[in-house]
């Protein structure tokens, strides 16, 4: 299906095509620019509200300033399908976040334009402050830089040591604050009900603009100084507005907030700013899924739909004939109530992602037990340690490349006291279509190298729930990771008795001769595949699951060790210092001689696609593992062959 650009859109190849237009004619780009991403992403699938609520500030942005001599920062990178497309990919933008097809977030590969990766949050003030350091120590002082920031993102501590430091730099930045009150789900904590004051005090917002309009007529001299007219609307702004000198009083220069829907308004305000030296902030006003009803309706919803039918709404879902398992991220969402219900020192916190963990329906079912913090992986981390001194077993949900945001809080506040916090690591592994950003491909690596850590992963949904029993045992007294893959598991009938599982413990799944594999996670079931794919060869590989790499099971691997000369270690995880090299730490250490093939995500970044695409790419899936094992046993293979 061929989808058109509109008659505008369909000659602005680059921002100098924009440029060329009326200040009267942007209304019209912006419609052609949400229906174009409207058009697109129904059928070839994305992110989708973000981009809609920034249409007009995408436009804005790029008519008024000298990109890419002008650095602009996108804060998260979700929300950049605008400028993508407005910056000489607009052709390209079906291809968005397919295999070998444009990233779904801003990419220093992909374009100049994209002056910063940002798959995290909360990253474009500290970066473009950087920029802007930069350009004064070059003597780049016309070169403007601009971080757009959400809400959400501004939660985050990092945003806040940004800012404190760019109102002492010599910097020419601009701060645009989207309040659109979403991230993913809806935001939470006495930031948001800031900006809300700020937002609804109309008293606060017509002094200041009255202000400012008397203060242009008077005359600045002698008797009355520029900085006599700033003391003065300080002083009227504080009468006011109490909430009103958050921002200026880290040295930013606040302005706003403006409807960012009004293309004039944003495209008359930023042409005044970039005269204006020094660090600034602009607080916009938008919704997030502006233009397309049902996205603005529900936000957390259209945050990344799918595919849908964009006249009806009707989102595309898979229909099948038999039941099919339920997502990882569902059991532990459903588990953690079971348990909580059985054990009333249970406690939930997530940075944001409530609905992505499914800690939501602890929210709604429990919800002093439960708690969604922003995003503040550190503060998330640390919390959960302050709750498990007083004796809650804490359960904290974190995306496993979110987690490495706060691994110092993992070491120091967790680990070194010893303290018996859960930290359930959802999308380990390869997560698709979001890259490279947010792959969980360190998480074994980094945290088995800790002292006092327990590092499981369950192969399937049962292990799964009974790793969570596991860790909330009062018997179990150190800090327990559990990682698991986005997406679906493998048992339909998931919801099995809750079974204690020993610490350290794997298990044998199948006998088998000449050549064994060892799996760490969900990986195993591809390792399972594959055994089945080689019966009839002749081949008959022994499986064992370790379920844990620290501590590991050296009673079972001493077995492993004594019966088998070729081994084969499967992961979900980096080959660098991870699972695989666990075993060939333990064969070094106890002399053992054998060959050991490490199958895992490759030393090098993968990019986006499909799970099954990038599994395949890195020769993960089940066919590469045949092919190892073909490759490993090519000598002792008997055609025709079977075992049972």
């Amino acid at each position: 299906m061929e989808i058109k650009a509109g008659k505008l859109l369909s000659n602005i190849n680059n921002p100098d095509d924009l440029k060329k237009l009326s200040k009267d004619q942007l209304y019209l780009v912006c419609d052609e620019l949400r229906q174009y991403i409207i058009d697109v992403v129904s059928v070839h699938g994305g992110h989708f509200a973000a981009s809609l609520g920034v249409v007009e500030l995408s436009v804005a942005l790029h008519y008024i300033f000298n990109t890419p001599y002008d650095q602009l920062v996108w804060d998260v990178g979700h929300q950049a399908y605008g400028h993508k497309i407005l910056t000489g990919r607009r052709d390209q933008f079906p291809t968005n976040r397919k295999y070998k097809g444009l990233s779904g977030f801003p990419n220093r590969t992909e374009s100049e334009y994209d002056t910063f990766g940002v798959g995290h949050s909360s990253t474009s003030i500290s970066a473009a402050l950087g920029m802007a350091m930069a350009s004064y120590y070059k003597g780049e002082k016309d070169r403007q830089h601009i971080a757009v920031i959400g809400d959400g993102a501004m939660t985050a501590g990092l945003a806040f040591e940004a800012m404190n430091h760019a109102g002492i730099a010599n910097s020419n930045i601009i701060i645009i604050l989207n309040d659109n009150c979403m991230s993913i789900d809806p935001n939470v904590g006495a930031l948001k009900e800031y900006l809300t004051d700020i937002t609804t005090s109309h008293t606060y917002n017509k002094v200041k603009d009255d202000v400012w309009n008397l203060l242009g007529k008077l005359p600045v001299g002698k008797t009355f100084s520029r900085s006599m007219a700033q003391k003065l609307t300080d002083g009227l702004k504080g009468m006011v507005s109490s909430s009103a000198n958050l921002f200026e009083a880290l040295n930013l220069r606040y302005f706003g907030p403006i409807d960012g829907h009004n293309i004039t308004k944003l495209v008359d305000t930023l042409n005044d700013l970039k005269n204006i030296p020094g660090p600034k902030l602009l607080h916009i006003k938008t919704v997030k899924g502006k233009g397309y009803e049902l996205a603005e309706k529900d936000q957390t919803k259209w945050h990344a739909p799918g595919l849908f039918d964009k006249v009806t709404g009707e989102i595309q879902k898979k229909k099948f004939d038999i039941p099919q398992p339920p997502k990882y991220q569902d059991v532990f969402g459903y588990t953690i109530i079971e348990l909580a219900e059985m054990n009333d020192k249970i406690m939930g916190i997530t940075p944001a992602m409530p609905s992505g963990s499914s800690l939501k329906y602890m929210m709604e079912k429990m919800p002093g037990r439960a708690f969604d913090v922003g995003i503040c992986e550190q503060h998330a981390v640390t919390l959960s340690a302050g709750l498990a001194t007083q004796g809650m077993r804490v359960f904290c949900n974190i995306y496993s490349s979110f987690m490495q945001r706060a691994y110092d809080m993992v070491v120091h506040d967790v680990a070194i006291q010893k303290l018996p916090v859960v930290f359930c690591l959802d999308r380990a592994g390869l997560v698709g279509e979001d890259g490279a950003t947010h792959h969980g491909c360190y998480d074994i690596a980094y945290m088995r190298c800790i002292p006092n850590m327990i590092v499981s992963a369950p192969m399937n949904e049962k292990e799964l729930r009974n790793l969570m029993y596991t860790s909330q045992l009062e018997s179990t007294v150190n800090p327990f990771v559990i990682r698991y893959p986005r997406g679906e598991g493998v048992m339909p009938e998931w919801k099995t008795p809750f079974e204690e599982i020993q610490i350290g413990k794997g298990r044998k799944l199948k006998d088998g001769q000449d050549v064994v594999i060892l799996s760490f996670g969900h990986p195993g079931n591809f390792a399972a595949a594959a055994i089945r794919d080689v019966k009839a060869e002749g081949i008959n590989p022994a499986h064992y699951d370790m379920r844990f790499v620290k501590p590991i099971d050296e009673a079972l691997l001493h077995e492993v060790f004594s019966k088998y000369n070729k081994i084969i270690t499967i992961e979900d995880g980096t080959v660098v210092g991870g699972f695989g090299t666990a075993i060939l730490e333990f064969m070094n250490a106890h002399g053992y001689k054998a060959t050991v093939k490490i199958m895992g995500i490759p030393d090098r970044l993968v990019e986006h696609g499909s799970a099954r695409q990038l599994y395949e790419e890195i020769g993960l899936d089940a066919s590469a593992i045949a092919n190892v094992l073909r490759e490993m046993m090519k000598d002792k293979v008997t055609v025709g062959a079977t075992f049972q």
